[in-house]
């Protein structure tokens, strides 16, 4: 019987593996991947790619499900096993508390985008509406398409816009020139913000109970609409050429470290570790669940979907450079532009341009809840883990912290809100999170013990750990952490939106967001080492020892303790 009866558990093995691929699988595997693999090299970027999976990837997804699943507990009780370094957990919960704010109002962009398609002709296949402006431009086969594959050249105010540009960003978001001009809140945008944070609460109510039951369809459903897209797509004209300037190798790309740094960078923020979902979820698990193949599909899953969403994106921009005479490289974009331009400008283009707007958008919500539902429930866990006695008030306590963030959303909702959804995402976590999970390895293989930490798995699975994961743990996995740490720092570039440069203090703002999250694990650290007894280095040792560390399931702690003292020593 376990001693936590009331933190719950996955009704079945099916919920684990789904919640991990919704969590997983996420806008950035439509918005951000098929446009690092074209920009760095075609083809030939799926070679560095696949192999941080291999190195990186795939070894740090096993270490936090097991980290999760044997402990039976979340994201900052799990550092029971080095109480020392406990502010990893509570950065955890600080990046999370900021980046969940403002990544729910992205998700509300689909909900706007639903709504507007929902009429006899999408209002971004013209330039005739109230919010365009002179520089409004028609997409079609003229000489008016040099003008565009010029913008580049021209200064924001100076550009030419296309009427998916306008409209994301004169109606949907109202933008204003710059962060220091936030102007009010635009309403349809708040309207939709709440609605995005009340589907959220109602689906996470219940904890594992009520998400265990809805990524049934939030995490398969995508996979239809992108299976359906994907047909619709190659069937077009111009396809081809879309693929083929997607896929085709660049071979002599390899020998440029960006295009290295960019593989591990994707890999790492696709999979998610150090964001505390993984652990979180693995914690609801059965404690005998074979995590080790978990731990290979779903990372296998992920890229496999990153790259099948290449083709689905290319295919359609292929029959866009068909159509419009642009070539392929002038309408390829990355980020919220090709979700929310690029790609709506496409499909505008089609045959029942209204069905395939529907399921686009439709798609991103749901790719969007799906992470959404993780984040937050790593944060409610946290806090119901290091306070159990509120489990009683669970459902307050979700509903206090969903409604925390949604107040912090709010300026996300304002005519300048993309700009700080910008800030915050360009600074708030891109070094924290990576700096997590250095410490958790780094605790692994090197302070609890990789032996150890390979011991408790092979009781926790009934399996040896093979000598694969031993090696990455201790050396594999925390060299590429360190490359992509410092990388990640050099090739961090200052903020910019569509061509528009940040004032000093916002970039000071953002480098706050980061800062805040990071200084927790100095921090936790120092007060540990005030607050104990004896000379620096005793306090050091005492508190790098684990403390309350093993199973949650007191007849699997008594079991394993057991098992502790015939192999080995703690």
């Amino acid at each position: 019987m376990s001693s936590d009866k009331g933190r719950g558990s996955w009704a079945s093995k099916t919920e684990f593996i789904l919640s991990c691929l919704g969590y997983a699988i996420g806008i950035g595997n439509v918005w951000r991947f098929p446009y690092l693999c074209y920009r760095n090299g075609g083809g030939a970027f799926l070679v560095p790619y696949l192999l941080m999976l291999v190195l990186c990837g795939i070894p740090l997804f096993f270490l936090e499900v097991c980290l999760g699943q044997f402990s039976g507990t979340g994201c900052v009780t799990v550092f029971k096993i080095a109480p020392l370094l406990k502010g990893a957990g509570l950065a955890i919960v600080v990046i999370n508390y900021i980046c969940t704010s403002y990544y729910n109002v992205i998700i509300a962009y689909p909900l706007l985008f639903l709504w507007k398609s929902a009429r006899s002709q999408l209002p971004w296949e013209n330039c005739q509406n109230d919010w365009n402006t002179p520089k409004c431009m028609e997409l079609n086969a003229g000489a008016h398409t040099q003008l565009l594959m010029n913008n580049s050249l021209l200064g924001p105010s100076e550009r030419w816009r296309t009427p998916a540009d306008e409209f994301f960003h004169k109606e949907i978001l109202q933008i204003s020139d710059g962060i220091d001009t936030p102007g009010g809140i635009v309403w349809p945008l708040f309207v939709a913000n709440v609605v995005a944070w009340v589907v959220i609460y109602t689906c996470i109510i219940n904890g594992v109970e009520s998400v265990g039951k809805v990524v049934y369809f939030t995490a398969t459903f995508p996979f239809v609409i992108l299976a359906v897209l994907f047909v619709r797509g190659v069937t077009l004209p111009g396809a081809a050429d879309g693929i083929q300037f997607y896929i085709m190798p660049k071979w002599d790309q390899l020998s440029n470290m960006k295009v290295w740094a960019d593989a591990a960078v994707q890999i790492f923020f696709s999979l998610g570790p150090g964001w505390g979902g993984i652990i979180n979820m693995a914690s609801y698990n059965q404690f005998k669940n074979n995590t080790k193949l978990d731990a290979i599909l779903i990372p296998i899953v992920n890229c496999g979907t990153s790259i099948f969403a290449g083709f689905v994106v290319f295919s359609v921009l292929g029959y866009m450079s068909h159509q419009t005479g642009l070539p392929v490289s002038a309408v390829a974009a990355g980020g919220p532009g090709l979700a929310f331009v690029t790609y709506p400008e496409a499909i505008g283009m089609l045959p029942l341009p209204q069905l395939w707007a529907c399921l686009f958008f439709l798609m991103l919500f749901l790719l969007g809840v799906d992470t959404m539902f993780v984040q937050t429930e790593a944060i409610i866990s946290s806090v119901l883990d290091v306070y159990p006695w509120l489990r009683a008030s669970k459902r307050w306590i979700t509903l206090g912290s969903c409604f925390s963030m949604f107040l912090l959303s709010i300026s996300c909702t304002t005519r300048g809100g993309l700009y700080l959804l910008q800030l915050f995402d360009w600074y708030s976590a891109s070094i924290s999170v990576i700096l997590v999970c250095i410490v958790e390895v780094v605790i692994v293989g090197w302070i609890y013990g990789v032996g150890n930490f390979a011991r408790d798995i092979g009781f926790m699975i009934d399996r040896p750990v093979e000598r694969y994961w031993i090696v990455s743990w201790k050396y594999t996995t925390p060299i590429i952490l360190t490359f992509i740490f410092f990388t990640t720092i050099i090739y961090n570039t200052e903020v910019r939106y569509d061509g528009v440069a940040y004032p000093g203090w916002a970039i000071a703002l953002g480098w706050t967001s980061c800062l805040i999250s990071m200084i927790c694990i100095p921090g936790y650290a120092a007060y540990k080492l005030i607050t104990s007894k004896g000379s620096i280095l005793e306090r050091i040792k005492a508190n790098l020892k684990p403390v309350d560390w093993g199973p949650s399931d007191d007849l699997q702690r008594t079991l394993w303790k057991s098992h502790v003292e015939m192999n080995y020593e703690m």
